[in-house]
């Protein structure tokens, strides 16, 4: 029999109320903690992060939480004929399995590589479109130090769709001959219009700029180039999470020390800078490095994990 949580008052606090706008996400958990947690939610208004954590610590071991944790089995060709069915990193993916993706792919260039780079949160962005949540978001870009790096990955989730926004030397004066700080944003579905987030984009890097204290005024941000490159573009709606991956994959490895527009941009940058054999490729590469180097986590660990990392803000998959 379930115990009964009972409903704690109502709090002043931020960091300890549920963030709504991932409630949706959970129910697709099913027989789990987090699946009891989106049972509570339905029948309350408001759960505090004590109901959360006593839930968890409940029915975390009892009822764990197995969802994207076993692969898969092969289907014969005499169930259907679908024998090909594509592993995790060819469908969809969610925040959390891109992640543990990332994670990988990082891991796998060197730390004298990485010192040029930066990446943040894939669920930062969204979390910034919230007024609720956009305080906290930028505070936690401030301690990225973006500014002392010539490249910054953003991740950018929205309306079900990946796509990859990089900023191009910001730390660097915009007048500059050799490096001309610019935002390139990589889409591998043209017909979504990538255009139509710029007047977001302009608004995030504005208050960047203003959070980190820099001297720059409105009219200057917005004279900072928003390039599209004309990038490969996939092959069905399930793709797009993969080739934000491998644009930030093939980026690190071919990316200039100055990035300048005068000097033939996009370079590499180009409709056919890849194939979907090589894309395949990397896939299979990047799913045996996953294994070896770090097995996929169970998804209530990983949920505990976002927990501490986001100072009490609840972040499932948007």
């Amino acid at each position: 029999m379930m115990a009964r949580i009972r409903k704690s008052p109502p709090s002043t606090d931020d960091h300890s109320t549920v963030a709504e706008i991932f409630v949706e996400c959970i129910i697709k958990h099913r027989s789990c903690w987090l699946h009891l947690l989106a049972n509570h939610y339905n029948r309350e208004k408001k759960l505090s992060l004590k109901d959360i954590k006593k839930i968890k610590k409940l029915f975390g071991h009892t009822s764990p939480c197995f969802l994207g944790t076993f692969p898969q089995r092969k289907r014969s060709k005499q169930m259907g004929g679908l024998h090909s069915i594509p592993s995790r990193i060819r469908k969809k993916l969610d925040t959390e399995t891109f992640e543990c993706y990332m994670e990988a792919l990082w891991k796998s260039f060197s730390e004298e590589k990485r010192m040029s780079f930066t990446y943040l949160d894939s669920l930062w962005f969204s979390l910034y479109r919230k007024a609720s949540t956009r305080p906290k978001v930028l505070t936690w870009i401030k301690q990225k130090c973006i500014f002392s790096k010539n490249y910054v990955f953003v991740p950018v989730v929205c309306w079900s769709h990946w796509s990859l926004l990089i900023l191009v030397h910001f730390g660097d004066s915009s007048d500059s001959e050799t490096r001309t700080p610019c935002m390139l944003l990589l889409d591998s579905l043209e017909s979504a219009d990538p255009k139509r987030l710029e007047p977001e984009i302009r608004k995030f890097v504005a208050d960047i700029y203003r959070v980190e204290d820099r001297e720059k005024d409105k009219n200057s941000i917005s004279r900072i180039p928003l390039l599209i490159p004309k990038v490969p573009q996939q092959r069905d709606d399930e793709e797009c999470g993969s080739y934000v991956l491998y644009f930030i994959n093939l980026f690190m490895q071919n990316a200039p020390e100055n990035f300048s527009r005068d000097g033939g941009y996009p370079y590499f940058m180009v409709r056919d800078w890849f194939d979907p054999e090589k894309l395949e490729c990397f896939r299979s590469w990047l799913e045996k490095e996953l294994s070896i180097k770090k097995p996929v986590s169970n998804s209530s660990d990983f949920s505990q994990q976002k927990l501490r990392k986001k100072d009490g803000v609840i972040l499932l998959d948007d």
